[in-house]
């Protein structure tokens, strides 16, 4: 992509596909203009089956400092449900999404952009990687998700205390409440998000799929529920050409398909 609001990224050789919000200046804040090319760019992920994982980071020194307040002119309720509408479409196709995404987080992860690290799978920071819910402070409420993914990812107790207070955390608080996964020095962050998302891309897609897809219900669903849901993704699983070649790498000796940790 050229100079745009969002560039948009994909290795062929590796299937990464890496989103950029691109508005260094304004600390990525998103306007409606890199919401609409988020939007694009997801709609066109899950659609390319050639795209095995994605990474999401910023330009600049920061990763996103949450919705563009002077853009937020909004006259009525109306007004303002239509535009949280439009956008948790491509939210929810983010956190659904049935392939690895990992965050990559430098600077400031505020608001939105807060809410958009916890539909990764996987959330790397840097040490100087700082995360708020800042919404009480302008009478607003969490948005992009976050009323989903905060108390599942962090516990009840510790989003109440995210969202009542909109205090500021560092990325070892957040690491240790399970907001990050692993924090990493500024000049590795890249390299390293892309790293895990290629061992991640080796990993069965469908079973990749399957499993993400039902750990994401899991806590909305009762235990008979969640057998017959492993029942029958374990039965697709069992047919795929992937695994029947990692059983047989297995026998031999030779070589896994997937390989963890990354290397």
């Amino acid at each position: 992509m050229s100079e745009t609001a969002l560039l948009y990224d994909v290795d062929a050789e590796t299937g990464i596909a890496t989103l950029t919000l691109n508005r260094p200046q304004q600390k990525n804040a998103l306007d409606m203009s890199m919401r609409i090319a988020l939007r694009e760019a997801v709609y066109a992920i899950r659609q390319d089956r050639s795209i095995r994982a994605v990474v999401l980071c910023g330009a600049g020194q920061d990763f996103c400092a949450g919705g563009d307040l002077r853009g937020m002119n909004v006259a009525s309720a109306e007004e303002g449900r239509n535009r949280l509408d439009d956008l948790h479409g491509w939210v929810a196709m983010l956190l659904d999404l049935d392939r690895p995404v990992i965050a990559a987080v430098d600077g400031v992860a505020y608001g939105a952009g807060f809410s958009l690290t916890l539909a990764a799978d996987f959330v790397l920071a840097t040490p100087r990687a700082r995360f708020c819910m800042p919404f009480m402070k302008v009478g607003l409420v969490p948005d992009c998700g976050a009323f989903y993914t905060l108390p599942r990812v962090v516990g009840l107790a510790r989003a109440k205390d995210l969202v009542f207070t909109a205090r500021e955390i560092q990325a070892e608080e957040a690491q240790r409440i399970g907001a990050v996964f692993e924090i990493v020095e500024q000049d590795r962050l890249r390299a390293r998000a892309t790293q895990i998302a290629a061992s991640l891309a080796g990993a069965s897609p469908v079973a990749f799929g399957l499993a993400k897809r039902a750990l994401n219900q899991s806590l909305g669903a009762d235990l008979r529920a969640m057998l017959d849901l492993e029942s029958a993704a374990q039965g697709i699983a069992f047919s795929t050409e992937f695994h029947r070649e990692a059983v047989q790498r297995f026998k031999d000796k030779t070589t896994p398909l997937f390989q963890w940790p990354p290397a």
